[in-house]
């Protein structure tokens, strides 16, 4: 751990080792609080990874609601965050709109620098490679959805006793 006053979250996947990653508030704290919200309100909890691309990424966090939009927390949307695409990051997933993330996230499986300043990277991965390797790996179907569906079990964030409240909604 780099930092042990950085969040650390944890994310459970049915029938995997869980992945455990080191958030970055001072990067991306819009992020970082907005992670942290869903994680507590159970907003993760039975939502798939829907978008597999081995040797890309992984994307899941869709939950049930639509989750309220937050700014986009990336250089070419003119905010400082310098974590690269590499392996392990943690991310968040938009639109083509640079401030539409929302719920969405998606972890890095080979690096991927075409992203960097692009999207609003907001944790890197401590531990759980070979699940991230994993579910990488899985069959696909149309759209680069898994055929078989891989299920978050649950998300938990490790504050280190700080209160980071809520960001700030856009919409």
């Amino acid at each position: 751990m780099e930092n042990a006053k950085h969040p650390i979250a944890t994310i459970e996947v049915e029938g995997y080792a869980p992945m455990t990653f080191e958030l970055f508030p001072e990067d991306a704290p819009e992020s970082v609080k907005n992670f942290i919200h869903l994680a507590e309100t159970n907003y993760y909890q039975g939502s798939p990874f829907h978008r597999v691309i081995k040797n890309f990424m992984i994307q899941g966090g869709a939950g049930k609601t639509r989750a309220r939009l937050i700014k986009g927390e990336f250089r070419s949307n003119g905010v400082k965050n310098g974590i690269l695409h590499a392996r392990g990051v943690l991310s968040m997933a938009r639109t083509m709109v640079p401030d539409s993330a929302n719920s969405q996230f998606f972890i890095v499986h080979k690096a991927a620098p075409h992203l960097d300043g692009q999207y609003a990277a907001f944790g890197k991965m401590l531990s759980g490679f070979e699940t991230l390797d994993a579910i990488a790996s899985v069959p696909t179907g149309a759209m680069d959805k898994p055929i078989a569906e891989v299920r978050i079990a649950r998300v938990s964030v490790d504050t280190q006793g700080i209160a980071y409240g809520l960001p700030a909604y856009l919409g």
